[in-house]
């Protein structure tokens, strides 16, 4: 199941690669927009292994947990890491660097708010589907995992809220040399 994971990992930068070639590259937008768009059908992929995984009598473990996880922040991040790769691609394959202020103060309190959104709704996708294979599995499988998998996450989700807060209510300002 990992390597099921890992392969879709690989294939998601392929596709994200590959859009960014066929639009900045070879100029085919169209072809571009639609190698983009392939990015949900790996997660899809990915959720339909899983299950057949776990049907086919695999204890319930991490690794699928991870494939929940996965897809999860995949869906909420996909736009924002597809933006990053194409934000690098003009740094390192074309030459052109776009520039980028860094943030300060009530931008920064409200950029930090906006990715700890992202992680909720990471959360809610993958601690949605983590439940989903629970019900899938039902009562005769061990699903202990799963649970503890949701418990732990909404933790972090917790702690990384409290770090977002903190630039909102602490925010760093610009300093006069920078």
């Amino acid at each position: 199941m990992i390597g099921w994971i890992i392969l879709a990992e690989i294939a998601f930068w392929i596709v994200i690669s590959a859009g960014l070639v066929s639009r900045y590259i070879w100029k085919r937008q169209r072809l571009s927009i639609v190698l983009l768009a392939l990015t949900p059908v790996i997660d899809l992929a990915l959720l339909m292994l899983t299950a057949i995984d776990l049907r086919n009598g695999q204890a319930a473990s991490v690794v699928h947990g991870i494939a929940a996880i996965y897809i999860g922040v995949s869906v909420a991040y996909g736009k924002t890491m597809i933006e990053w790769a194409d934000e690098k691609f003009h740094q390192w394959i074309l030459k052109q660097p776009k520039e980028k202020q860094a943030l300060f103060g009530k931008a920064k309190g409200i950029h930090e708010l906006k990715m700890w959104s992202r992680h909720i709704i990471a959360y809610g996708i993958g601690s949605t589907l983590l439940y989903g294979m629970i019900q899938y599995i039902g009562e005769s499988g061990n699903t202990d995992v799963f649970w503890q998998m949701i418990k732990y996450w909404g933790i972090i989700v917790l702690i990384d809220g409290a770090i977002s807060i903190s630039y909102v209510l602490f925010p760093k300002e610009k300093k006069a040399a920078e």
